[in-house]
């Protein structure tokens, strides 16, 4: 689903991943081009590691959303977690096994690319 996500974000805002880690070569962070702040970061962990059976690894996206209560509304459904290694009120980590639609996945990667917004272009949004 990676490519999958690639492919949305160059269309609709024509950002590239970013590979910042040299201890984790392989999470790709997606960030705005104008102010360098990240809105997505795909990762992969064990699967124990978002309280799910099994030791295999899986791709997850870490998303932030405006809403610290809606995060906790949103954590209670399957595929949804609090943000794995990241601050945890307002980021997620969505499941990339299939588990959430993909369409979800662009409605918060659309969500978390306004949230992180520099204060300017939220401002000429309206």
């Amino acid at each position: 689903m990676r490519e999958e996500i690639f492919k949305y974000v160059r269309k609709k805002y024509k950002t590239e991943p970013d590979y910042p880690f040299s201890i984790a070569p392989g999470y790709p962070v997606l960030r705005h081009k104008d102010n360098r702040k990240w809105f997505a970061l795909i990762m992969d962990i064990p699967r124990n590691k978002l309280g799910l059976k099994g030791t295999e690894r899986v791709d997850i996206l870490n998303v932030k959303l405006g809403d610290p209560m809606f995060v906790d509304m949103l954590v209670r459904q399957p595929g949804y977690f609090y943000g794995y290694h990241i601050s945890r009120s307002s980021w997620i980590s969505i499941l990339l096994d299939g588990t959430v639609p993909f369409e979800e996945i662009c409605q918060w990667i659309d969500e978390s690319y306004a949230v992180t917004a520099s204060k300017r272009k939220k401002q000429g949004d309206r």
